[in-house]
């Protein structure tokens, strides 16, 4: 696979992939069980690394880069296997974001802890 895969070539991949090596799709149901067994996964690491939690001495030296891509290769599946078209529906979501949220985040004084929000280079309310 090369490095600057897109979201739909990654789509078509998966999918021969499961067809070819995993024989089939597991339930949307099980997918799901796994994708919340991967986003735990996840969640160690980053608790671990950039949490207050620590790893016991014995364990192998954590890879999120490849938790990661386990948890995207599970949600790929499931919007295989229910038909969602991930490019259109990320471009979608984005355009959503950035419609409702143009000024909500430059406004938050929690996100300028270090520095006066008045100061921030973004957009003010319109």
């Amino acid at each position: 696979m090369k490095n600057d895969t897109g979201i739909g070539e990654y789509q078509e991949m998966v999918d021969r992939w499961v067809k070819e090596v995993g024989v089939r799709y597991f339930s949307e149901l099980t997918n799901l069980g796994i994708l919340l067994e991967e986003a735990g996964e996840v969640a160690r690491i980053m608790t671990r690394v950039y949490g207050d939690q620590s790893f016991k001495r014995e364990e192998p030296a954590p890879d999120l880069g490849d938790e990661l891509a386990d948890l995207m290769f599970v949600l790929v599946c499931i919007a295989n296997q229910t038909g969602v078209d991930l490019p259109e529906a990320l471009a979608r979501n984005l355009a959503k974001k950035s419609a409702r949220d143009k000024t909500r985040h430059w406004n938050n004084p929690k996100l300028f802890k270090d520095r006066d929000p008045g100061s921030a280079p973004g957009p003010t309310d319109d």
